[in-house]
């Protein structure tokens, strides 16, 4: 396991494509120290397309762009900078990555990177149920999952290191668990 060093130790926090509770997400992120906010290229149109202003976000913590093909940040994971990676809201997409170890993207990467560093991830996927309210712009709308993504779901519950969430709620108690030793 990769040594934390509790003074510096952070959360590194993607958000993926999916508007799933992203508003609710995004407000409990921003409550919290030491965290560095990592964006897929979908998650930075997602969060134009719920309003969200950049600007807001940089005034607080730290945010990364998928735009290199290394994805040269994963590498804070090998130098104990991290003690949690958190992706929420999580796609379907990005799920079904992970679930086959496919890392070709920024938040898969380091999906991957935590796992081979032994530090704990905490998912909150957008396909959890058959039949589910979620969140678009214009507000909530009933979706109604694929038999594949739910499968993809309950695979990636399996992963060593990995804590799957079902709510905001699960999320908030579980990164909250997370960072109470470190305090």
């Amino acid at each position: 396991m990769t040594k934390i060093n509790k003074n510096q130790a952070k959360i590194a926090w993607a958000i993926t494509g999916s508007g799933h509770y992203i508003e609710e997400c995004l407000e409990f992120l921003l409550t919290l120290d030491n965290v560095d906010l990592y964006l897929s290229q979908a998650g930075e149109e997602v969060l134009k397309m719920y309003g969200v202003d950049l600007k807001d976000v940089r005034a607080r913590h730290s945010v990364f762009r998928d735009k290199a093909a290394s994805a040269p940040p994963v590498g804070h994971f090998y130098k104990g900078y991290y003690h949690t990676f958190v992706m929420a809201p999580t796609t379907s997409n990005t799920i079904a990555k992970c679930v086959l170890g496919i890392a070709d993207s920024l938040v898969t990467n380091l999906y991957s990177q935590a796992g081979k560093c032994r530090v704990p991830s905490i998912v909150y996927p957008c396909d959890i149920a058959p039949v589910m309210e979620t969140t678009a712009p214009g507000g909530k709308v009933m979706v109604y999952p694929r038999k594949i993504d739910l499968e993809a779901t309950a695979k990636i519950r399996t992963f060593e290191y990995t804590e799957v969430v079902e709510s905001v709620g699960e999320l908030i108690d579980s990164v909250k668990q997370r960072i109470k030793p470190l305090s």
